[in-house]
């Protein structure tokens, strides 16, 4: 981003930066040095949080705009220089991006249908392998019951539970809310591919001094590279992590492992939950397809072996070269996002903690927060 307006602001006379020597990456982290300022800026950031929960069927699908915005914006500038105009270069990678989604969604449509349909003749064998945890699940069910019986005061009516709506109002009400924020991202992600570049410069005009001017379009091409290039390494990582579970469950004997393959990939993109969970699926799917316990559990232990390989070595040696952020913040992340918005809120959890330690090394009264977020 901002190719030709970094041209613009490294083409003007030297003297117009005499004032002060042009800082472009902060060194020197320090502390706020006014505790009034602490609670006024931990207020406001409380009451962004605040808006954003109660926003999030508005923030979630613009947040998504942005992502794809950054992911597909080389796209757009390699066919602009092929002579392609900007609205049809965008236009063409956002339908290249939403047919490759649709394409794999329908492909393998069908195998997850006919494994739903095969999991109630699956039951006896799942308690067959789950027999062994039977009676202590019982012992607990039964030491709860008299827990709650000891408390209940004397003449207390057991508590009347109101039935929530219904399975088909829960799917209606998810579909709408799914294609009202489909709508919103396809359309924000269009008019930011086309015009994204008029902010950055209506930004750059109004900045009063060529420092922070540059410093403006220093941030944002550092935000763009290193997210796409963030983007780009994940999704190849996980492909990479996908074709190998699939590979895998074939080896296994797990029918259509195509499914399972792309399920690792989906998976990958949430970080340390999405292989935890990735874990108790192929479990499941063992139990499932094997009669004895240890074939059941062939299948996780061949994701988490590749998991480990992919997560531990591969992926970090690559992404390292970008940026590290700091483990506990990431996991943090990932728990308050996923409360915040759910599993969209995993999605994006990392790709905005990096974008928010680029903001704060480049702005001083943020620096100490970039350091401490930094691996």
């Amino acid at each position: 981003m901002g190719g030709e307006i970094w041209s613009d602001i490294t083409s003007r006379p030297a003297e117009e930066s005499a004032a002060g020597p042009v800082v472009s990456r902060v060194e020197t982290p320090g502390l706020p040095s006014s505790m009034r300022s602490v609670a006024v800026t931990g207020m406001f950031v409380m009451a962004i949080f605040y808006t954003l929960y109660f926003t999030g069927e508005i923030a979630i699908p613009l947040a998504f705009a942005v992502l794809f915005k950054l992911l597909l914006q080389p796209g757009v500038r390699l066919l602009g220089r092929l002579r392609v105009p900007q609205p049809l270069g965008a236009l063409a990678m956002i339908v290249l991006l939403f047919a490759l989604l649709g394409g794999g969604g329908y492909l393998l449509a069908g195998p997850a249908t006919a494994w739903l349909e095969r999991a109630p003749q699956s039951l006896p064998r799942l308690e067959q392998h789950l027999r062994v945890f039977k009676q202590p699940i019982q012992q607990v069910q039964e030491a709860t019951k008299q827990v709650e019986q000891l408390t209940r005061a004397p003449g207390e009516k057991a508590p009347v539970t109101v039935k929530g709506p219904g399975l088909v109002e829960y799917l209606f009400s998810g579909t709408r809310h799914l294609m009202s924020g489909l709508g919103i991202t396809v359309l924000m992600l269009f008019f930011l591919l086309t015009s994204g570049e008029l902010f950055m410069r209506r930004l750059v005009e109004i900045l009063p001094s060529f420092q922070d001017k540059k410093r403006a379009v220093e941030m944002s091409h550092e935000v763009e590279e290193n997210i796409s290039a963030y983007l780009v390494t994940i999704s190849i990582m996980n492909a990479l992590v996908g074709v190998a579970a699939g590979l895998a469950m074939w080896a296994i004997g797990i029918p259509d492992p195509i499914l399972w393959g792309t399920l690792a990939f989906i998976l990958n993109y949430v970080l340390i939950l999405g292989p935890l969970t990735g874990i108790g699926l192929f479990f499941l799917v063992g139990l499932m397809s094997f009669d004895t316990l240890w074939q059941a559990l062939l299948p996780p232990a061949a994701y988490l072996t590749i998991h480990v390989i992919e997560g531990e070595w591969v992926t970090p040696m690559l992404v390292a070269r970008r940026f590290t952020l700091n483990p506990v913040l990431v996991i943090g992340s990932l728990i308050f996002w996923d409360w915040m918005w759910g599993i969209p809120g995993a999605l994006l959890a990392v790709p905005m903690l990096a974008v928010f330690k680029i903001v704060c090394d480049r702005v001083r009264p943020l620096a100490a927060l970039g350091h401490f977020i930094e691996g």
